[in-house]
């Protein structure tokens, strides 16, 4: 069985990935990247349009997003909470040119290749079509995702881990694909090629509720898209769910996932 869908969609979806991104660190993230007022910026990916908001607001005055997902749900959201004179949204398969769009100053790759396994590279060439001679692109992904605790039982850290190994054969995800941003932009000859690395989740103490929402959500949708069987669990998937929520909730568990940002100036000629 391979799945060509979203791996993680379900009802509250839009409400996970607004929890999940702080305006804040976006817009840190993007300054680090060289983004400056006035420019034309193609959010890829946008969701349900809060991280194209954040972009807009460190673009002005005079710049414009234009917010792009392939998911008809999240562009509805994007549309109704998140446009305003200078961003708009559109549903497009990121995978198809996108030459009519016309060229962009400045595109913003956030979290986005880890569902293309198989063809992340080829969705970067893509994308440089759609960016101008001395545009700058930035790529950001987690690597090691979802595979870096302490603290929790032997049995849910190797289910997890055969988890994230179907999840890469079934479901095209890829829990490393951090690591391999650098190597897109240095083969797509890009200039002034910089490389930050951070951590994205440093999870210890105290869950916070939003954390809990977020890793919760994806043990319950994640291995049900796959159909895993949960052989380690004489309770199968609740079994699973209810270890994970306990686990998650002890404050000694210690959580982290690396992320991975690149920067680089498409040639001028």
């Amino acid at each position: 069985m391979k799945i060509d869908k979203y791996l993680m969609e379900s009802d509250v979806e839009a409400l996970r990935l607004e929890l999940k991104t702080d305006p804040l660190i976006v817009k840190k993230q993007a300054q680090w990247a060289g983004i400056q007022s006035g420019m034309t910026i193609a959010d890829i990916g946008c969701g349900p349009g809060i991280t194209s908001s954040a972009l807009y607001e460190t673009i002005q005055p005079d710049g414009k997003v234009v917010g792009i997902d392939f998911s008809k749900e999240r562009i509805a959201y994007a549309n109704e909470n998140y446009k305003k004179p200078g961003i708009s949204f559109l549903c497009r398969d990121i995978r198809e040119p996108m030459n009519d769009l016309g060229l962009f100053d400045f595109v913003w790759v956030r979290f986005i290749l880890e569902y293309y396994k198989n063809n992340s590279f080829e969705i970067v060439k893509n994308l440089f079509n759609i960016l101008k001679p001395g545009g700058i692109l930035c790529l950001i992904d987690l690597d090691h995702n979802c595979l870096s605790h302490y603290g929790i039982p032997n049995r849910l850290e190797k289910t997890v881990e055969n988890i994230m190994i179907e999840l890469q054969k079934k479901a095209n995800f890829d829990p490393y694909a951090g690591r391999k941003l650098y190597s897109y932009l240095y083969d797509l000859d890009f200039e002034e090629i910089v490389v930050n690395v951070g951590a994205h989740h440093n999870i210890y103490g105290d869950l916070k509720k939003s954390d809990e929402f977020n890793f919760l959500k994806k043990v319950e949708i994640g291995p049900q898209k796959i159909n895993y069987q949960f052989d380690e669990y004489p309770g199968g998937y609740e079994e699973f769910v209810n270890e994970s929520a306990e686990s998650f909730k002890n404050p000694r568990r210690f959580t982290y996932t690396p992320i991975i940002m690149c920067r680089g100036g498409k040639p001028s000629q």
